[in-house]
């Protein structure tokens, strides 16, 4: 979860919206790619940090389905993003902070538990959330003008 908070923070260094994720296959351990936010400088509503992840997975591996692999993300997913992990048949999801508003995961629709969800992962949440949280918060503080004045 740590390396999905850095590519959190890469997001927010380029203006867009702090979330990371990282897809891992857990029996070797290795990360088999890396994704960030990135909907704004791609032009492409689609580029959340787990559909940038699963692509980047799915080319690596030359497979459309990354059954048996974990994908880590620094906020519950949203519904085009739980769909899109299910078709490709992720493992296990792990995320850290819970999104009330727009997560699909526990919030909202709760995709997984649709009677229409053809794959359901293991899922597991908290990991790193104030971390996650915290980020979250200041990127939207600083962009509404409202970040604490720090003395110098």
């Amino acid at each position: 979860m740590r390396m999905a908070l850095d590519q959190a923070q890469a997001a927010a260094d380029a203006g867009e919206v702090p979330v990371g994720a990282i897809l891992v296959d857990p029996t070797s351990g290795k990360v088999v790619a890396t994704g960030a936010n990135g909907p704004i400088g791609a032009h492409d509503p689609t580029a959340h940090a787990e559909i940038v992840a699963m692509r980047r997975g799915a080319t690596a591996l030359e497979n459309y389905r990354l059954t048996g692999l974990t994908l880590y993300v620094t906020l519950e997913p949203c519904a085009m993003c739980a769909g899109a992990i299910s078709h490709a048949r992720i493992g296990r999801v792990v995320w850290a902070a819970d999104d009330p508003k727009g997560g699909a995961v526990v919030h909202g629709p709760r995709l997984f538990e649709q009677p229409t969800c053809h794959w359901r992962p293991a899922t597991d949440s908290g990991l790193l959330a104030e971390e996650a949280s915290a980020l979250l918060r200041s990127f939207f503080r600083q962009r509404r003008g409202t970040a604490p004045v720090r003395a110098r």
